[in-house]
């Protein structure tokens, strides 16, 4: 009887150490299991925001290449037209230095001279209209840095003191980008350097 009693003792251990070790197994895999969950997880969330800035990085590129295709078609003979204009430069020295040679002064020869040049110029600024290259207007304006660069000042009474009196050379637009600022030369207000004089010698004569 206490042989079959022992053996039933030993029987029911087994069976609960057995159980136990199943449950134990089943604890491990859950949490092996959560951890594997929580693993792809973390993987798939990694792989949504690298791709988010795959789509970002190529959207932003997909723009880059789209402005710069429409500055090569708006601004491609932006080159071009920046050399072009010293062709009116040099035809509008050329009129200077003719209109100012005494020999040539009210002779036909100049007159008939001044308007071939007269001429070919408005052709060079009509090119340059159909093409959007349009001269600044700088006369009478307000200096302006974004157009204008001025050069010297000139004393002149009647006009505002930044006021642009005078084109030492014009400036030019393609579109709305500036090709070459005008060079001018703007007023300013006459130093009255008599009345100052008498001023400084009244002063040393009073405190004598």
């Amino acid at each position: 009887m206490e042989k079959e009693e022992n053996n039933k003792t030993e029987i029911k251990e087994t069976a609960e150490k057995s159980l136990n070790s199943d449950d134990t197994e089943k604890v491990i895999d859950t949490e092996s299991s959560k951890e594997e969950e929580t693993s792809n997880e973390d993987k798939i969330l990694e792989l949504e925001d690298k791709l988010a800035r795959t789509f970002a990085e190529m959207e932003n590129q997909r723009r880059r290449f789209e402005k710069e295709k429409e500055d090569a078609f708006e601004y491609g003979g932006y080159a071009l037209a920046k050399e072009s204009l010293n062709l009116i430069d040099n035809l509008e020295r050329s009129k200077n230095i003719l209109e100012n040679d005494e020999s040539l002064k009210n002779t036909d020869a100049l007159k008939k001279t001044m308007e071939h040049f007269d001429i070919i110029y408005k052709d060079l600024i009509s090119i340059f209209n159909k093409n959007d290259i349009k001269p600044i207007e700088s006369i009478n304006k307000k200096l302006n840095p974004n157009f204008h660069q001025a050069m010297m000042e000139i004393e002149d009474d009647n006009k505002e003191p930044g006021t642009i009196i005078q084109e030492i050379q014009k400036g030019f637009m393609i579109k709305d980008r500036l090709l070459r600022p005008s060079l001018v030369g703007v007023a300013k207000k006459t130093e009255k350097k008599d009345e100052n004089t008498k001023e400084n010698k009244q002063n040393l004569e009073n405190n004598k």
